[in-house]
């Protein structure tokens, strides 16, 4: 069984809606690029139905991976977190003193992370050291860039 993931409704409805583009709109485009592989004659040779044989063992993997965190998923209200400590959707502002900088993150699943967006894993190696602190603790974190000490000044939704 797989581990629970959390997610906002906002979340999980894109997941959703990237499964049902899969089995509808995808699942298509492969069906017909295979049917008209198939109708160029000797399968044997013919890179364009490996090609589309490939794609569609993506897709199906892809589907039932999307299933599987769906299945594994729940919902969590961002109007009930504990502000208090540093929880899975909470939005962090902390200073980094390497960079001598404050940076803000939105901690989310792995399946919501966007940095861009400013989405981090609960997993990734800050995300991590971030979850249970409070406003005012100070620690270090192990990132592949090196050691960074970080500082909590505000936890919000």
């Amino acid at each position: 069984m797989s581990e629970l993931q959390y997610f906002t409704q906002e979340g999980l409805d894109k997941i959703k809606n990237e499964l049902k583009h899969l089995k509808s709109v995808e699942r298509e485009i492969i069906k017909q690029a295979l049917a008209e592989a198939r109708d160029k004659g000797d399968l044997s040779e013919n890179a364009e139905y490996e090609a589309a044989k490939e794609a569609m063992s993506h897709n199906e993997t892809r589907i039932i991976r999307i299933q599987n965190i769906i299945a594994n998923a729940r919902v969590v209200d961002e109007r009930d977190l504990d502000l208090k400590s540093v929880t899975v959707l909470s939005r962090v502002r902390f200073l980094n003193h390497k960079l001598k900088k404050e940076q803000t993150f939105k901690i989310v699943s792995e399946s919501e992370a966007d940095f861009k967006e400013g989405k981090i894993s609960m997993k990734s190696p800050i995300g991590s050291a971030l979850m249970g602190k409070k406003v005012g603790d100070k620690f270090e974190v192990e990132v592949p860039a090196g050691k960074l000490k970080l500082e909590i000044l505000e936890i919000s939704r």
